[in-house]
């Protein structure tokens, strides 16, 4: 068989062909080509991932990539530059870039990479939508002569005004009506009005999460990747920027934690990793996702929550269940 022309039955779906640069499916008189496959995981530099994929196509992108220098990723790096330009063309009108980076400490020097890359994703066209902060409640990491970091910075990118938006909300210490001062005028003298205040109020841009076992995760495998972030983190970020249906994307996709996020909250994903040790992590993570949803959910009887991981090259090493 050609190594370039690989043809499967899916009895349940569809036929389809894969070869080296796209995806072609026929499906009771619907045709159409994919150069990427939704609800899959790809071995691949991700600059090459996406530059097979459409022009604004992804809904929203959540990801951390290696900065620093800070983790070891078995000696992997990136371009930010063409990232943020290939971002940039993938994502839809409205859509939303979460860019999750720290700085590091160089001879008592914050590098400040997490602004420059900020400045770069503006230079390239994306709004900085917001700066919002992930606090982790346990670190424990300390220096002798500063404070102890406890958090990262979550940079908001959007293509545009977003085009949703789903606030989380949290319960307010106290309701109903109230005198409140109102703005100040130019005599300084407080001014007091009859307002009410609600129940709920919208959460602020500072998240708080604990990390570690049972905090970041409670899947053991995730911990073989050296910087996970926590699942709860990911959930609240698609929740906040992504409808069911929508497309997330990871081009840094690590251990899995936004695709198998992705998949629990009823969106698509594509998850993207140089690293194949990395890919079989996310893999092992979002197949017991699907496992679970298979015994446990009428979806089962879906064929479109079907997932799909292979490698981009040698193509004869792609693997479906």
């Amino acid at each position: 068989m050609s190594l370039n022309f690989i043809r499967y039955e899916l009895s349940y779906l569809c036929t389809f062909t894969i070869n080296k640069k796209f995806t072609t499916i026929q499906t009771k008189g619907a045709y159409f080509i994919m150069s990427i496959k939704f609800n899959s995981l790809y071995t691949s530099d991700c600059l090459k991932l996406m530059h097979k994929m459409d022009d604004c196509c992804v809904d929203l992108t959540i990801t951390s990539p290696p900065y620093d220098k800070l983790r070891d990723y078995k000696g992997f790096s990136f371009d930010c530059n063409l990232v943020a330009q290939e971002l940039y063309r993938i994502t839809k009108k409205g859509g939303v870039v979460v860019w999750v980076v720290g700085d590091a400490v160089i001879k008592g020097n914050k590098s400040l990479t997490s602004f420059k890359q900020a400045l770069l994703f503006q230079s390239t066209g994306f709004n900085v939508h917001d700066i919002m902060i992930y606090k982790k409640k346990n670190t424990p990491f300390m220096r002798s002569n500063a404070y102890t970091n406890c958090f990262e910075f979550m940079f908001i990118f959007t293509k545009g005004s977003p085009k949703t938006f789903n606030p989380i909300k949290e319960p307010t210490v106290r309701s109903g009506k109230e005198m409140l001062v109102c703005n100040k005028k130019a005599d300084g003298i407080n001014h007091k009005v009859l307002k009410e205040l609600k129940k709920e109020k919208t959460k602020t841009n500072i998240w708080e999460y604990a990390v570690g076992l049972g905090g970041s995760s409670n899947d053991k495998i995730a911990f073989k990747h050296p910087a996970i972030f926590p699942e709860k983190l990911a959930n609240d970020h698609i929740l906040s920027w992504s409808n069911k249906g929508d497309l997330v994307f990871d081009p840094f996709v690590g251990s899995g934690t936004t695709c198998k996020m992705a998949k629990l909250l009823g969106r698509k994903y594509i998850g993207c990793d140089i690293s194949q040790d990395y890919i079989d992590i996310a893999q092992q993570r979002l197949k017991a996702v699907i496992e679970e949803k298979l015994l446990f959910s009428e979806e089962s009887q879906d064929p479109s929550y079907s997932s799909t991981f292979y490698n981009e090259e040698p193509i004869e090493k792609t693997t479906l269940f």
